[in-house]
């Protein structure tokens, strides 16, 4: 039986290389240097790590002049362009649903014959953990909170500080982590895992463009595709683990002196560059065991530490209250999600554009190359439509319960009148609501501990999956590259954020790779042109009469049992995973 399948692999496999491949010569990494351990793209690799050196000397060396001309930068292209990132995320959102439910959506990933790398549970504890799990630990209580006290501008007739407030609190919050950067994932992750796997091109941006460059996608506008990607993912990782540590150092500061009473721990600049370390190190132990032994076990830890944590503060908290509050403020997200989606607020009464939704959107986009290829890697053998409704709706889903249990039992205890959290935030910061909040309830030191945990993990695969990343973008889009490459990875992120919080340039080089969102989401409307375009030739090709009359060959030889349904053809290749076809 084993030789079997192994003989129709190899034939399905032809099969998808003679019909679906481009015509080319070229193959991942086919110019490779492999040297010390090493498996490097001989352009890319070297000059992202000049660029990097040199990026981090200038913001240091010029301080605050640095600083000052990236904060103008970002205002700027929010002020003068957030119209386009509304605009741009609404695209999004339609092209991918469409991709979805149309006759692409049976399109399977890798290929007819593919079968899926990854468990359900797996694929969606990894895809859950990259996308935005350590962002719903920080925001889950200061955002709503935020809200609580200051309703949104879309929202102004509600009042502030009341259940209306909460309502609304939550329901723009869900906006800003539901639907709409999961869209922007989603069509990153199908449009890279696409033309790596069914086409057999590099696992990199450069990749997307195939239909639009050929074959220059291998010269130099592929290696400034790609180096531009690394910029974005290497600093936007550096970035939030430097300033996320921060929030970790406060954050157990508080639990052990506020909530335990013992002598409290030291907050600053050493103690976080000692965390950094710590994460760094973990870090690297998972990127080395790799994608199957690290990332894939680490993030299924994260997952269940979620279920945890969720199901204890449902049971200990205001359990109605949560379970109300999550219908009514997913039934507000709803009813207001298309004018919420197109709201500028130009013709209000504060003019300009509404600053947070485009704040979020120009991040969610910055960070997308990230997500989406990590999310590509991890997702060959499922079709389309299961593609895209998982990645769309299942995290989504989590998210609003998350937001609804959190934010929601923080608002519970100010209406109620037990407060804490709102005087926590406004004193101390964003960095303690939860645990403040955690602390108003029983237990509150061992759940506050518990929060502290979750956070350190996904810090962790955050750093690992970013890594993982930069290797296929550095190894001319290899699925596989060397464990001593992907520990320079992960060590080089950690030095970079230690570095710059050494220095003083985090906060500088946040508001940079922020700022890389306006020309992602040209290349991510370029991407929705070139997906479809991808799409609709694999399609015309699963139709036309030369992968019948080649099923038909299969089938004589006893490989592949052929279906039909109307006029269609389904066919059933022997050794191929059944889950899924339609």
């Amino acid at each position: 039986m084993a030789d079997s399948e192994e003989t129709t692999g190899e034939m399905s496999d032809g099969l998808q290389v003679e019909l679906f491949h481009p015509e080319s010569d070229r193959e991942p990494g086919d110019t490779n240097i492999q040297k010390w351990g090493f498996d490097i793209h001989p352009i890319v690799f070297p000059v992202a790590l000049g660029l990097i050196a040199l990026f981090i000397a200038v913001t240091i060396g010029l301080g605050e002049q640095a600083s000052s001309a990236y904060s103008a930068l970002f205002s700027f292209i929010n002020s003068t362009f957030g119209w386009f990132y509304i605009l741009a995320v609404n695209i999004f959102i339609g092209v991918i649903l469409f991709f979805a439910f149309s006759k692409y959506g049976k399109i399977r990933i890798g290929g007819v014959e593919a079968e899926k790398e990854f468990s359900d549970f797996s694929w969606m504890a990894m895809l859950f953990s990259a996308g935005m799990g350590i962002g719903l630990m920080f925001f889950s209580v200061s955002e709503p909170m935020g809200y609580f006290q200051s309703v949104p501008g879309f929202f102004g007739g509600a009042e502030a500080q009341t259940g209306g407030a909460g309502a609304v609190a939550l329901a723009q919050t869900f906006f800003h982590w539901g639907f709409s950067p999961w869209a922007i994932y989603g069509l990153v992750g199908l449009g890279l895992a696409f033309f790596s796997f069914n086409r057999g091109l590099p696992l990199t941006f450069r990749s997307i463009f195939w239909p639009l460059l050929g074959e220059r996608i291998y010269g130099w506008p592929g290696h400034i595709i790609d180096l531009v990607t690394v910029f974005a993912t290497l600093f936007g990782l550096a970035t939030s683990l430097g300033l996320g540590v921060a929030q970790v150092n406060t954050g157990m500061s508080y639990v052990a002196g506020d909530i335990l009473g013992i002598a409290s721990i030291p907050t600053g600049t050493f103690p976080q560059i000692a965390l950094i370390a710590g994460i760094t190190a973990i870090a690297t132990l998972s990127v080395a065991a790799g994608l199957d032994g690290g990332v894939k076990r680490l993030s299924t830890l994260n997952l269940y530490l979620m279920f945890g944590l969720l199901g204890f503060l449902l049971i200990v908290g205001p359990t109605l209250f949560i379970l109300g509050s999550w219908i009514e403020s997913v039934g507000v997200y709803l009813q207001s999600f298309l004018a919420l989606s197109f709201f500028t607020g130009t013709l209000g009464e504060s003019g300009g554009t509404i600053g947070t939704t485009v704040f979020y959107w120009g991040w969610w986009i910055a960070w997308s190359p990230f997500v989406g290829m990590f999310i590509a890697r991890i997702s060959k053998g499922r079709t389309v439509r299961e593609f895209v409704l998982g990645v769309l709706f299942l995290p989504a889903m989590f998210s609003f319960l998350w937001l609804s249990t959190f934010g929601g039992s923080a608002i519970w205890l100010e209406l109620a009148g037990g407060g804490g959290v709102i005087s926590a935030l406004s004193e101390s910061g964003q960095t303690v609501a939860m645990f403040a909040m955690l602390n108003q309830f029983p237990l509150g030191a061992i759940s506050g501990g518990l929060a502290t945990l979750l956070v350190i993990t996904f810090f962790v695969t955050s750093s690992d999956s970013g890594s993982l990343v930069i290797d296929h973008l550095t190894s001319g889009g290899k699925h596989d590259v060397p464990k001593t490459q992907r520990i320079f990875w992960a060590v080089t992120e950690g030095g970079v954020a230690a570095v710059l919080l050494l220095g003083g340039g985090l906060g500088a080089l946040q508001t940079a790779a922020i700022t890389t969102g306006l020309p992602f989401a040209v290349i991510l409307c370029l991407m929705s042109y070139t997906v479809y375009l991808g799409l609709r030739n694999e399609y015309e090709i699963l139709e036309s009469e030369e992968f019948a009359e080649t099923i038909e060959e299969l089938t004589a030889e006893g490989d592949v049992d052929v279906v039909t349904a109307g006029d269609e053809v389904v066919t059933d290749i022997e050794g191929a995973d059944p889950e899924g076809s339609d």
